[in-house]
């Protein structure tokens, strides 16, 4: 039957472009997901800094043991968000394997040239200058712990050269060092190198080296030097990287972008393929249902349930395919632009190529044809199942609704979207969004199997109202609306979709930044912040204490924590404060203990944060530093401005020597009434690149790095609304061209055309207020339990103007979707009308 098929595709276009749409926009979206997640598993960033190395070294991701399930223990491995180190003893143990000519331990430490204080800048020792290897352009290495090298970057950008003195920002003071060489440049970041011994006084992680580099003799076998380097650390925590696996340990940023592109590509994909299954489920069972009369007269000629259930596959199939070859290149070109706008805004390093498809393609074409031919399977079922001369008679009239297995299915579950609401109050963070987003799904699965009584009840609900207005056009609309319950299932759940899903997700993103601002705005009361973008040492907080008229000042540091969860772990915004006098300087607005008990092995945590932890005041937090390193602390504070100061706060001291800088990123002053900034600005003078400004600029910054990051799922959020809105408009077009038999038929019966024009507004009007009401209602419920879970407001922010938005473009979508075409079906003379297929 696949010929048939392909005749009844190329000579009734008309009827397919609306499922042809729904496939192409599928496949092009999934395409996208695939394509990010293929790429990011393939992506293993590019070695130069390493690239002589056979071998290295490192921690930069750490796991972590979950419960056991079926016998097998499940866990969790994240990127360590401070890039952890290893043991600088582990150098003298891999240097003594056999076939290692040399083991290097390489630094990596803060450093702000004053004369190319724009120039990303990275401080080494002079003996990992092999690994590259870099290449002496002048000079000579550092001989002296006076002495430094630089990169042609650096000596272009600063005017550098041998001789020449250069004042260097390193551990947040201004230090003098005399240029002795210059190197070619290699790496991502510039380098600057010292003396092994002074790279080692510099580094504010004593003991420990960021990664140790393996030199592999002349002659020796690669393969089986790495092996016996992975033998020599494998009592230790760190990872042995060889060949593609270089460029991760080479560039942090590597390792992060990899874990950020597949985790986003997959729950977008995930969110992505659950519409799309509405979508395309929905655009085919109802291009199925209006070709009722050709399928009937197929069976009345003798073809078979078999032949007809073949020739409507055969043309899903077709159509399928014509969807890929379409949507595969425009999924290719829309992920070349989101990669680069992912690097513009500095969600991945330049490096991070697009690669693959061979997977990740197939997979999209197979599951959206897959989707596709079910939905018609499914929909062919009654065509197919009845007596051949019974066929004509079934596609004349509309059949009833389904029995009690669709409406069961439909009570049950509305009542799981019940229980998920109060699901979702008893849980924070993640999982309160994933049961949120579940609801939703449930809400609209529910929705559209109650859809046919949903119409029906409508129908006579709004018949008194529909007449009152319209008067026989009203009541012809009301009868329409009960005869044709069932075919406009597929027209209330995309309408419905579009406003649950638009008004759930997209002012979650709304709420979620309000909330962080807000709180981080309020909870600052200090009115001074100085900053400085090469760190500031803890002494910055210690001498603006001594400025009369100070009243309190803090050191802040920016990190992030490692917390155990019920089934992994999971990465957490944290802070760490010098706790003299913070509560002068900030108000986390704290429920129980005290911030000024923060001392030595304690912790602060957000209420959220200790809920979904189990953690209480003065018990036992368990929780892994940024750079791996495991710590217990004991909380003595739980607060409730988690969203603006992040849910773990914890003392300076606690992170002294676990992170990347050691360094303070901003200190919060308090003065008193009436005393001026001139003293401050002094402070400012002593500590180089730094600045004091008004406490507002830390909320205007992070107010911009929320715009930033919210980004991406502001556009993902458009593309599955968006996705939604092209599944209503196409149905309701759709919906409306089908009519052409019926509205000839009353116009020949002497219903005249602006009678009939008024009948479907008003047909329009009662179901677009019920998909609105409903959808409304779905969003609000869902919204609302997100919300109060995730940030404690049981009332949602929903600003007037984004409401506005969402239900008058829903009804501009409905009306002129269906007025379009039925005003071009209205000129049609009812004579011809009244012949024309369906």
């Amino acid at each position: 039957m696949l010929g048939p098929a392909v005749q009844m595709v190329r000579f009734r276009k008309g009827g397919f472009v609306a499922t042809f749409v729904a496939l192409v926009a599928g496949v092009m979206i999934l395409t996208v997901c695939g394509l990010l997640v293929e790429s990011g598993l393939r992506y293993q960033g590019a070695p130069q800094r390493y690239a002589g190395a056979a071998a290295v070294v490192a921690q930069r991701d750490i796991t972590i043991a979950g419960p056991e399930m079926f016998g097998e223990s499940e866990s969790t491995t994240l990127v360590l968000p401070e890039r952890g180190g290893v043991p600088e003893a582990l150098v003298r143990r891999i240097a003594a394997v056999p076939g290692v000519a040399d083991a290097v331990g390489d630094r990596s430490i803060a450093v702000v040239p004053v004369a190319a204080a724009k120039v990303p800048t990275a401080g080494h020792g002079w003996g990992s200058a092999a690994l590259a290897p870099y290449r002496l352009v002048s000079g000579t290495g550092p001989r002296s712990d006076g002495e430094i090298v630089v990169d042609a970057r650096l000596a272009e950008a600063g005017g550098l050269r041998p001789g020449s003195t250069a004042e260097i920002v390193v551990g947040g003071t201004v230090q003098r060092f005399q240029v002795s060489g210059v190197v070619a440049a290699r790496g991502r970041e510039a380098a600057l190198f010292f003396t092994d011994a002074q790279a080692a006084l510099l580094d504010p992680h004593p003991g420990r080296v960021d990664a140790i580099g393996v030199l592999a003799e002349p002659g020796a076998d690669p393969e089986a030097v790495i092996a016996s380097v992975r033998k020599a650390v494998a009592d230790t925590e760190a990872k042995t990287y060889a060949g593609d696996g270089l460029g991760l340990v080479e560039e942090p940023a590597a390792a992060a972008a990899r874990e950020f592109v597949v985790q986003a590509g997959a729950s977008f994909g995930g969110y992505a393929a659950l519409i799309i299954i509405f979508v395309v489920a929905a655009t085919v069972g109802l291009s199925v249902r209006h070709r009722r009369r050709d399928l009937a007269l197929l069976r009345a000629i003798a073809a078979t349930p078999g032949q007809v259930r073949a020739l409507i596959l055969g043309e899903t199939g077709v159509l399928s395919l014509l969807a890929a070859v379409v949507g595969v290149p425009c999924g290719l070109a829309a992920t070349v632009w989101i990669r680069g706008e992912l690097v513009d805004r500095g969600f991945v390093p330049e490096s991070f190529t697009l690669r693959g498809g061979f997977l990740a393609v197939p997979a999209v074409i197979a599951a959206v044809a897959a989707i596709a031919l079910v939905s018609a399977w499914i929909a062919a079922r009654r065509a197919t199942g009845i007596r051949p001369t019974e066929a004509l008679g079934e596609a004349a009239v509309e059949p009833a609704p389904d029995g009690r297995v669709r409406v069961v299915s439909g009570l049950v579950l509305l009542a799981l979207s019940g229980c998920l609401i109060a699901l979702t109050g008893g849980l924070d963070g993640e999982a309160a969004m994933g049961a949120a987003v579940g609801m939703l799904y449930t809400f609209v699965l529910a929705v559209a199997l109650l859809a046919p009584w949903i119409n029906s009840g409508t129908a006579r609900l709004l018949a008194p109202v529909l007449r009152a207005v319209w008067r026989t056009s009203g009541h012809l609309a009301a009868e329409n609306l009960r005869a044709n319950a069932r075919g406009m299932v597929a027209v209330l759940t995309a309408l419905v979709l579009s406003v649950g899903f638009g008004g759930t997700v997209w002012f979650l993103q709304d709420n979620l930044e309000r909330e962080t601002v807000v709180q981080s705005r309020e909870g600052t009361l200090a009115q001074h912040v100085l900053a400085s973008g090469a760190g500031l040492p803890a002494s910055a907080a210690e001498e603006a204490r001594r400025i009369p008229g100070v009243l309190a000042a803090t050191g802040v540091r920016r990190t992030s924590v490692i917390v155990p969860m019920d089934f992994g772990a999971q990465e957490v915004v944290a802070q760490g404060i010098d706790p003299q006098g913070a509560e002068q300087t900030l108000d986390l607005r704290v429920r129980s203990g005290s911030l000024a008990d923060l001392k030595g092995a304690a912790v602060a945590v957000s209420e959220s944060r200790a809920k979904s932890s189990g953690w209480k005041l003065g018990g036992k937090a368990r929780l892994w530093l940024g750079d791996g390193t495991e710590v217990t602390l004991r909380v003595v504070a739980v607060y409730d401005r988690g969203f603006g100061f992040g849910d773990v706060t914890l003392a300076n001291e606690t992170l002294g020597g676990h992170t990347v800088t050691g360094l303070d990123d901003h200190v919060l002053i308090r003065t008193a009434p009436g005393v001026g900034t001139a003293a401050l600005a002094a402070l400012a003078e002593r500590y180089p690149a730094s600045t004091v400004t008004g406490t507002d600029r830390l909320t205007g910054e992070l107010a911009r790095d929320l715009a930033i990051s919210a980004w991406l799922n502001r556009l993902l959020i458009a593309v599955l609304v968006g996705y939604a809105v092209l599944a209503a408009a196409n149905t309701l077009v759709m919906a409306a061209l089908s009519r052409t038999r019926e509205l000839s038929l009353l116009r020949l019966v002497g219903v005249t055309r602006g009678q009939v024009r008024r009948m479907v507004y008003a047909e329009q009007s009662a179901l677009l207020g019920v998909a609105l009401t409903i959808g409304v209602a779905i969003a609000a419920v869902t919204l609302s339990s997100v919300v109060n879970a995730v940030a404690g407001q049981p009332v949602p922010y929903v600003p007037a103007l984004g409401w506005a938005v969402i239900v008058v473009g829903t009804a501009a979508l409905a009306l002129v979707s269906t007025i379009l075409p039925i005003g071009g079906l209205l000129r049609t003379p009812p004579v011809e009308g009244i012949g024309v297929r369906e």
